[in-house]
């Protein structure tokens, strides 16, 4: 078979691949959706850099779930699902309930900016590096935080039907899906830094 390069590949060839875990193809997809996942997630959160960290959480999301993205839909589609969840979430987590528009004049008249509304270098530098880092951190989660975090999170499914598919209590599946996100969340926090502190 005549070798291709990945930024030749279409959507759906990428999409193959990084479902048999091909990280350069996956990082393909990300540089891909970069622009928009960025610029949709600055238009809910209104911070940079509070965007670019969720952009950085959702690329591992994507990751994770992507062995359930079913090729019915687009992966650009799924994906901005994913950010906008991903964002909203935060939104409210950081209780910035203020979905202000970003052409709603504020208290001088003047219409409110987001300067360079497009990702910056640490976006940038994150698509190149991430998808091998992902793969380490996702294999290094036990396997009993990891299918929690599936089902809760990837799958959507409550509470109640997670802990029955698990055999295990409510209170367990709860439990579980704690440390599983906080063992993600300092893993990825502690890369940027490093990332950040070698750049």
């Amino acid at each position: 078979m005549e070798y291709r390069p990945l930024q030749e590949a279409s959507e759906a060839e990428l999409v193959r691949l990084a479902q048999e875990r091909n990280q350069d193809a996956f990082a393909e997809l990300m540089q891909r959706n970069a622009s928009m996942s960025f610029r949709l997630a600055l238009s809910i959160l209104k911070n940079r850099q509070e965007a670019e960290d969720e952009v950085q959480t959702s690329f591992l999301k994507a990751w994770v779930s992507l062995p359930l993205f079913k090729a019915e839909s687009k992966f650009s589609t799924w994906f901005r699902t994913i950010v906008h969840n991903q964002s909203l979430m935060s939104l409210r987590k950081s209780r910035r309930a203020t979905l202000t528009s970003l052409d709603e004049p504020d208290e001088d008249g003047r219409t409110r900016e987001v300067a360079g509304a497009e990702p910056g270098p640490e976006v940038t530098l994150g698509q190149n590096q991430l998808s091998g880092h992902l793969k380490t951190e996702v294999q290094r989660l036990p396997p009993l935080l990891r299918d929690v975090l599936v089902l809760r999170d990837l799958e959507q499914v409550s509470t109640e039907e997670a802990a029955a598919r698990l055999g295990i209590s409510e209170a367990a599946v709860k439990s579980r899906l704690m440390r599983a996100r906080s063992t993600l969340r300092e893993r990825m926090e502690r890369h940027v830094r490093s990332s950040g502190a070698s750049a």
